[in-house]
């Protein structure tokens, strides 16, 4: 099974792989492999080392995959300078040519880095359109600065509204989606958090006004890259309809919390919903908002869908006209939104600590 300590080696050469495996048991590790870059993206960001083969690095450069440290690129039996014609655009750091490197390789299998500081993620997704998960993600997110947290907001639902309104944003200048993409995903990190619309310690990742794109994959392995080094805690707001960017935040979540309106058809909108995020995380819980017309109960839904109860919303009459005027929700810290905030990001705190 793939693991997010271990080096990761991209080749589809098969004469390069034993080497590399050698290689990898004589530095005392073992690696994940993949056979091209598509089948790496995912474990791309993650991995301490990533050594990739010259047979697969034209190929890594038609993936636009995002921009990473310790990036080797390895040949066997090939001038050092035909690789960096490759390698220097794709980003690597090292070429690194057999039989001739294989003492160093040895060595840089052999090292073992820092592990990151530790980060939070939490994925939003609302049960069916309307659910208020947009404004859950947004009371996460200024909650979690409140308590101290450095924080990312990540809107990743184009049809979502723009969660920019949601916050009061719309003027706060910075890089939205359209930009990043632009960028194909190749930035550095610190440089693409100072870039985001910004205050204090929340960043927001949005969509720009005119325009309608979806979310790339690339710029989103960008995005959560950047914040698993620059932010405490990320919350992403995801589609119903998972595409690839949306995948890859929530494969990353520690938790997703699906939000379900406290009425049948919610909750029959929602298990169709759930059936497309469980292959993704281990980790799903349900926040129900009322108000409840068929006096449904919150713990009757939840376990209905099969999950367990992480809250429930009650009616907030000033909460809608509080935003209107630019007020994020749950920025002054009264509500029983700012109160499930509260308690959500403590244990999401809590839980990423132990992991």
């Amino acid at each position: 099974m793939p693991h997010p300590h271990r080096p990761l080696v991209v080749t589809g050469d098969p004469d390069l792989l034993d080497d590399l495996l050698r290689l990898a048991a004589a530095g005392g590790t073992e690696v994940d492999v993949a056979a091209d870059p598509p089948g790496a993206r995912a474990r791309w960001t993650g991995a301490p080392l990533v050594l990739i083969g010259a047979d697969q690095a034209r190929s890594g450069l038609r993936a636009r995959l995002p921009r990473r440290d310790r990036l080797v690129v390895v040949a066997r039996a090939v001038p050092a300078e035909e690789i960096w014609v490759v390698a220097d655009p794709l980003g690597a750091q090292h070429v690194a040519v057999l039989p001739e490197a294989e003492p160093w390789l040895i060595e840089q299998f052999r090292l073992r880095p820092r592990p990151p500081a530790i980060s939070r993620t939490v994925a939003v997704i609302g049960g069916r359109g309307g659910a208020g998960a947009s404004i859950l993600a947004a009371g996460l997110a200024t909650t979690a600065v409140r308590r101290g947290h450095r924080t990312l907001l990540i809107d990743a639902d184009p049809l979502g509204g723009g969660l920019d309104l949601v916050l009061g944003w719309e003027r706060v200048g910075g890089l939205r989606w359209p930009s990043l993409a632009e960028a194909g995903g190749r930035v550095d990190p610190p440089a693409l958090l100072q870039a985001l619309p910004h205050r204090g310690d929340l960043v927001l990742l949005s969509f720009d006004r005119d325009e309608l794109p979806g979310v790339p994959a690339e710029a989103m392995a960008a995005t959560l890259d950047a914040a698993r080094r620059g932010r405490d805690v990320i919350v992403a707001d995801l589609p119903r309809r998972l595409d690839d960017a949306a995948v890859l935040a929530l494969q990353a979540a520690d938790r997703a919390l699906l939000v379900v309106p406290a009425e049948l058809r919610a909750a029959a909108s929602a298990g169709r919903t759930l059936s497309q995020l469980t292959p993704h995380c281990d980790d799903i819980a349900a926040v129900v908002r009322g108000p409840a017309p068929g006096n449904l109960k919150a713990r009757e839904i939840a376990a209905a869908l099969g999950l367990p109860l992480a809250g429930t919303l009650r009616p907030e009459a000033g909460l809608c006209h509080a935003m209107e005027r630019g007020h994020p929700p749950a920025a002054d810290g009264r509500g029983s939104l700012a109160v499930l905030c509260r308690r959500l990001v403590a244990d999401l705190v809590r839980t990423a600590a132990t992991r």
